[in-house]
């Protein structure tokens, strides 16, 4: 597979002089076209400012971050938007939505950034909707939704412009299990059907199991980058899928 990202001596500090505190140290690290990455770490311990530089919504103090081969640390802000808005697509904690705006409105919103005519964005829109079975909901306030409907307004969000890596920060974070369950087999369908690189931000370890590669750092720095044995990815993808299935019964026979 090719490399997708890659950072060298990647570091970011806040403040200056005695009030300085530096998140990130020296990180070396990359990630391959189509892997499923995991980044894991307590808090505070930077994982999520490494995923906002990996994302290019922060700035390093020192170092380089490559995107498809090209030096992100040298581009213009408008070149920056530019990749942001056509090879990424963002999956928060917070849904970060217009609460007054309709579904599909929220869902618009990148590719009237980018430019997109209205029609074609709105057939794109449609498609998204439907890849997360929103598309009844197209109409409806945002506001209105579950929590669980609006973090797969954030999917289909992220993906209407075809992302090529998908950065998703703590993302069943807010949800119950159930809800937790669907939003993570989004992601991994995403993953292993569509080729997209998935990069995710969680203290979840049963989470982190799903995916090929877990990176784990403290203090700022990484301390472990490691395969996930097959096995153990298969056990864990199974003992989740058994769970989700188990709560969805459950649900049924109470509904």
């Amino acid at each position: 597979m090719d490399t997708i990202i890659e950072v060298k001596n990647l570091t970011k500090v806040y403040g200056k002089r005695n009030t300085a505190f530096t998140a990130l140290n020296d990180i070396d690290l990359s990630i391959k076209k189509g892997e499923s990455v995991a980044i894991v770490g307590k808090s505070g311990s930077g994982k999520s400012t490494l995923m906002h530089l990996l994302a290019l919504l922060d700035k390093p103090t020192k170092g380089q971050i490559f995107i498809d081969g090209i030096n992100s640390t040298k581009l213009g802000s408008h070149a920056l938007n530019r990749i942001r808005n056509r090879k990424f697509g963002f999956v928060f904690q917070q849904f970060f939505m217009n609460a007054n705006d309709t579904v599909l409105e929220n869902v618009l919103l990148p590719l009237k950034i980018a430019k997109i005519g209205r029609f074609k964005r709105k057939k794109l829109a449609e498609e998204a909707l439907k890849t997360v079975d929103l598309e009844t909901k197209a109409k409806n306030k945002a506001k209105d939704l579950s929590g669980g409907q609006k973090q797969r307004v954030c999917i289909a969000r992220a993906i209407v412009n075809n992302p090529e890596i998908i950065f998703a920060d703590e993302p069943t974070g807010n949800l119950d299990s159930a809800t937790g369950d669907k939003i993570t087999d989004l992601l991994f369908r995403l993953n292993k059907e569509k080729g997209v690189t998935l990069i995710i931000v969680t203290h979840d370890e049963d989470l982190a199991k799903l995916c090929s590669r877990i990176v784990r750092i403290s203090d700022g720095r990484i301390i472990s980058d490691k395969s996930v044995r097959k096995d153990v990815q298969q056990k864990s993808s199974e003992r989740w899928e058994k769970e989700a299935a188990r709560v969805k019964k459950a649900n049924e026979k109470g509904a």
